[in-house]
């Protein structure tokens, strides 16, 4: 089959691909801590991936969005009177824990909240007490790297900050969480400055996602006419043989 038929269907697929992702960014811009996504292509002719996961098509054909990498940058911080409320100006994350999984996840998304938490007393016994929490299961770690105890709701809580040398490609896993690779380093400690009552707007740019999209149908409608000018032509060869 001509060539540019699979071009053709690549494209269109991928442009598919494409949408999802600025339309993702879009149904996010008015959520706070939300980091924007920006889709990466690659010419397959020089990735030499086998047919973009179709096992169909030939080796180098059209172009694959082999990631969406997530845009870090800030685009300032809203003051919402909240004392548990938390932002960070400069780089870094909010550290959280699972105790349900052990596992930790960071994020920019400070609206915390309180959250009871059983503990094992010095005596030996369980203590239920109330921590820093991000109100869906996961509590936020402190300066000293413990779980941080709420006794006074309006009081500025020693809120740890934490980061990476390198964030590029760290793995969002939801809720405005990510986790990191092995690229992204060691864990340290964060040079962000730690405000309180605010938080960090989404970082998604409206009008440049609009534009993206607007971008992406128009590729999407020129590649499904390459794939009809291609049937055209296969169906006059075809046609030509009888």
């Amino acid at each position: 089959m001509n060539q540019s038929f699979y071009t053709a269907t690549v494209g269109a697929w991928q442009q598919q691909v494409r949408l999802n992702v600025h339309g993702n960014n879009i149904a996010n811009v008015n959520n706070y801590g939300f980091k924007a996504k920006k889709p990466v292509f690659s010419d397959l002719m020089y990735g030499y991936i086998q047919g973009a996961e179709q096992e169909e098509m030939p080796r180098g054909t059209g172009a694959y969005m082999v990631t969406a990498d997530t845009d870090f940058s800030a685009m300032g911080l809203a003051d919402t009177g909240r004392a548990m409320d938390y932002a960070i100006e400069g780089d870094g994350f909010f550290a959280l824990w699972d105790p349900a999984t052990g596992n930790y996840s960071y994020t920019r998304d400070g609206s915390f909240t309180m959250s009871q938490y059983m503990l094992q007393g010095q005596d030996g016994e369980l203590e239920t007490k109330w921590y820093l929490s991000d109100g869906l299961g996961q509590f936020v770690i402190g300066r000293n790297g413990q779980l941080i105890e709420v006794t006074d709701q309006k009081a500025e809580l020693p809120v740890g900050i934490f980061d990476f040398v390198n964030t590029n490609g760290m793995q969002h896993i939801g809720d405005n969480r990510f986790v990191p690779v092995e690229k992204n380093g060691q864990l340290r400690v964060g040079s962000g400055k730690l405000v309180q009552g605010y938080l960090e707007n989404s970082n998604v740019d409206l009008g440049g996602e609009l534009v993206k999209v607007i971008e992406s149908q128009r590729s999407f409608t020129y590649a499904l006419k390459m794939i009809q000018t291609s049937d055209e032509i296969e169906t006059t060869v075809n046609d030509l043989r009888r």
